[in-house]
Parts: structure tokens; sequence; C-alpha cells
């Protein structure tokens, strides 16, 4: 296999007005607590998960702060295992706190894009068989028809299932599944994402309703796995993705998988300039919205080969405005994440636009690092400044 082309590094022109500009969280990620889920019953974190940064109690300082860089949207999470935490039995609690959260959104201004299921659920729906049990799926798409009637008139973007190829995975791990038994769970996840996109229509017809995929990358070996993952689930779902929507860490898996911890993926911004074209390809007539991007450094220290976030950040979207000028249909760029948050068994990996030391700093205090300003001035001038040349290598 060929080595990817080269693109002409040239200038580029700014993004429309109506561009996507924000930031990406999860649910059970950032708010911390103690809440009955798969997570507890299935697996044994590296720390303690305590408060994480204490999202569930600390969102509308969250939400000021994304209103500061000037981010129109904000990815969150509803966990379904805080909302019903018995089966049939929603919280009213909980779901005043959710409430408050899309009123603090909408108040500032920032339109939130609801991430319905993103790798947890209840500890009863672990009990009963999680996703290999049918009733699982009916039960899903109940609790999400009462969020999508709850939040209908302030919410219009939607994913379904986070990154459904890698949640088949871990569950096939996690609960010791066979390769029958993965498929049969991957057969109920397909059938409450088709299930849940004809709800959430049915109650706004103009909802944007989909699942994100990883970019597996277009060197050697990446093929197959794009075949592979595309295979597992987004080819049966297709039909019913108003976006295709990516997260994008790196241009190769392969080497995700080699370095393994996330401070020593290599981040390769040219990439998603030739994951959007290719995209693009593959999906003529489907718009493209890059759901999560960003870059790991090792509890805040610089890394090793010298790159820093701000950099990063500007040639990322350096090359999506050159995909865009390029024909791409690339409707938004949101970065992972705002703040550092629990990393599925750690707490060392740090995305954060903003620093939080949660093993170390009680008040969990939000840093700002050198990417927050440089993110500020990029929304402000929609996008890099047309004279910008990217500081990385092809």
């Amino acid at each position: 296999m060929q080595p990817p082309a080269k693109v002409a590094v040239t200038p580029t022109a700014s993004m429309p007005a109506d561009f996507i500009w924000g930031v990406s969280s999860s649910g059970f990620q950032s708010e911390g607590g103690k809440i009955a889920s798969n997570w507890d019953v299935h697996k044994v974190p590296e720390h303690a998960y305590g408060t994480s940064v204490d999202f569930r109690h600390r969102y509308r300082e969250d939400v000021g702060l994304a209103k500061q860089l000037g981010a129109n949207t904000y990815r969150i999470g509803i966990n379904w295992a805080r909302v019903e935490p018995e089966k049939g039995k929603f919280d009213a609690k909980e779901m005043a706190y959710y409430d408050d959260l899309i009123l603090a959104l909408k108040e500032a201004g920032i339109a939130p894009l609801i991430t319905l299921d993103h790798f947890i659920y209840p500890k009863w729906v672990s009990d009963q068989g999680a996703w290999n049990n049918p009733e699982t799926t009916t039960e899903f798409v109940a609790y999400s028809r009462m969020i999508a009637e709850r939040y209908s008139k302030d919410v219009n973007l939607w994913i379904t299932f986070n990154e459904a190829a890698f949640y088949l995975a871990s569950e096939k791990s996690s609960r010791n599944l066979t390769i029958k038994q993965t498929l049969n769970a991957r057969d109920n996840i397909v059938s409450a994402h088709r299930q849940v996109y004809d709800v959430i229509h049915q109650i706004n017809s103009k909802a944007i309703v989909t699942s994100n995929i990883v970019w597996m990358g277009d060197h050697f070996g990446s093929t197959f796995l794009r075949w592979f993952t595309n295979w597992l689930f987004l080819d049966h779902i297709e039909d019913k993705c108003d976006v295709i929507a990516i997260d994008y860490y790196a241009a190769d898996l392969g080497k995700l998988l080699k370095f393994g911890k996330h401070w020593m993926w290599p981040s390769e911004p040219p990439g998603i300039y030739r994951a959007l074209k290719i995209l693009k390809k593959q999906y003529p007539d489907k718009p493209l919205l890059i759901a999560e991007i960003g870059m790991s450094t090792e509890n805040g220290k610089p890394r090793a080969d010298g790159l820093t976030r701000e950099d990063v950040l500007r040639d990322t979207v350096y090359w999506t405005q050159r995909a865009k000028a390029d024909g791409v249909n690339i409707i938004g760029y949101m970065v992972w994440s705002l703040t550092d948050n629990y990393e599925w068994g750690s707490y060392t990996p740090r995305f954060g636009l903003y620093t939080v030391n949660v093993l170390t700093d009680p008040t969990l205090a939000r840093i700002p690092t050198a990417a927050v300003p440089a993110y500020q001035e990029i929304i402000r001038n929609h996008g890099v400044a047309t004279g910008y040349l990217p500081v990385l290598p092809q």
C-alpha cells in the first residue's frame, strides 16, 4: 500500500458563520459520584472514580468556561444509570440536574449535543444480561423517548451510542461474551439506534441524529480495520444517520495500540484532512461532524515528542478548513475535552483545555492551558487566520 499522498500546504479560507465550534464530554467521565452501573460491576479501575471533576455540581462553572471560549455547541452525556437507577423509576432530582444543565446552556447561548449512551448503563440492565437481552433495547428506547420529549425544544443534535464498535469490544471483554453473543448484542444495539432515530424524528423532524465512529486511519492495515468496524455497526445504521460523526486522535490506530499510553499517541493533524476526504468519498450525501478531536499529556507534563496542545489544535483546525475548501461538507469541530476527566480507569491522561488535578487538588480548580486562548482566537476568527501555515509536518 502506498503512503498517504502529500497535500499542498497553502493558506485557506475561514469557516462559515454557522459552523459548529464546540467542546465534548461524557456524563460518567466528568460528573463523579457513586452510581450503580456496569462500570462497577465489570471493571476494576486503576484509581477510585471518586468525584471526577465534579461536573455534577460545577456544570454552571464549566458552561461559563465554554461560553468564554466562544463555543456555540457543548456535547454532554445523559447518564442512563443516573436517571433510571431502578427499572422503570426515574430519579426526579437527577432529572432536575439535567434540566438545569440544559437551561444553563440555553442561557449561555450554547446548543447542547446530547449523547444518550456513552459506554455506561444501569446496574439493573447489567443484571438482566445487558445488550444480550432484547428487553434492554425496549427499555433504552423508552428512556431515550423520555429524554427526547423532555428536551426536544432545546436540543437539535443527538448521538445515540458513542463509538459503538469499541463499545461492543468492551462488552465482549468485560462480560466474557462469545462471538455469537457479541453479534447478538450488536443486533440489539443496532435495533435500539434505528428505533431511537425514528423516535427523535417523530418528536422533532428537524433533529440531527447519529452515532459517532472512531477514525481507524489511512495507513497500512487501517483499511481493513475501517471495513471491519463499519461492518460491525455503521453499515447497519447508515441510513439512520443524518451526519457521519467521527472521533479523531491519530492517523493510524495501529500506532495507538503500539504505544498504548494516551500521551504517547502520535498526533498527526494532516490525517484529519485525509480522513474527511475519504469519508466524503464513502458517504457523498452525508455531512460530516468531528465529534471529538484532541491530544493527551501525562499529568499535564510536556510531551516527549515536543507537541503542544495549542499547536495540534491550530493545525487540525487548519486541515479541517482545507478539507472544507476542497469540497468536504464538514459542519463542525468539537474538542475533547473542555476539562480533564476520568479516562476509564485513570486520571493520568489529560485531554482538557483546562487542567484539573483530581487526585491532588481538593478544590478541583480549572486551570487554563495555552490552548484556551488559542481556541478562543480560532472561534473568534472562524478558524485559523488566512495566512496560517501548519507547524507540524505531514
